[in-house]
């Protein structure tokens, strides 16, 4: 699957947004991707889930043991991943605002861990998500994403292998462009739910 049917697959499932959004990270977008919605459907996340665990099998040679991810953006693909590479797949979740196993989940000391997030813009959450895997006596071996939003700018710990690399502005709240400023903003990410 190449750049093209990845942005096919999430323009027929309707998860490419235009509009002005608050991206998880603060930035500001006229573009959002809901990984969710391109995911909601089994077959779709099939295809978009066996493409990428292709490219980490070319990529990673290293034996995989588990896949973590990051809730709740990670919760699907990372459950996809791990099946199509028959290991485990566990989560973190944000507590009082930082990432914690739970659920009687625990990473076995040296285990490598594979990182799977749906969406890499800045690198914040997969390195918080790093640090934890760390914590917990985890080998953190590489990172896969369906969408890197960062087109290969985000500062990240460990290689990062996506399905798809695209360039979407981001901007910061003080830098709007005046055409963004005139659409009401929408923060549709699921950071600060309660």
């Amino acid at each position: 699957m190449n750049k093209d049917d990845v942005i096919r697959e999430f323009k027929e499932a309707g998860a490419l947004l235009d509009g002005h959004f608050i991206l998880s990270s603060g930035l500001h977008s006229s573009k959002y991707l809901q990984c969710a919605l391109a995911l909601s459907e089994p077959s779709r996340a099939q295809r978009l889930s066996s493409s990428l665990g292709k490219k980490i099998l070319e990529n990673i040679k290293t034996k995989i043991d588990i896949v973590v991810s990051p809730a709740m953006g990670g919760l699907i693909i990372g459950h996809e991943i791990a099946r199509y590479l028959n290991v485990p797949s566990i989560f973190l979740e944000r507590i009082d605002g930082k990432f914690k196993l739970r659920r009687g989940f625990s990473i076995k000391l040296n285990a490598n861990c594979l990182l799977v997030e749906d969406i890499v813009t800045t690198g914040l959450s997969s390195n918080e998500s790093i640090d934890v895997i760390k914590r917990h006596g985890g080998n953190i071996i590489g990172e896969a994403c369906l969408i890197d939003r960062s087109s290969g700018k985000a500062n990240l710990e460990t290689q990062l292998i996506s399905l798809a690399s695209i360039d979407i502005p981001t901007f910061d709240k003080n830098d709007i462009p005046e055409s963004l400023k005139e659409i009401p903003a929408i923060k549709p990410g699921s950071r600060n739910i309660t």
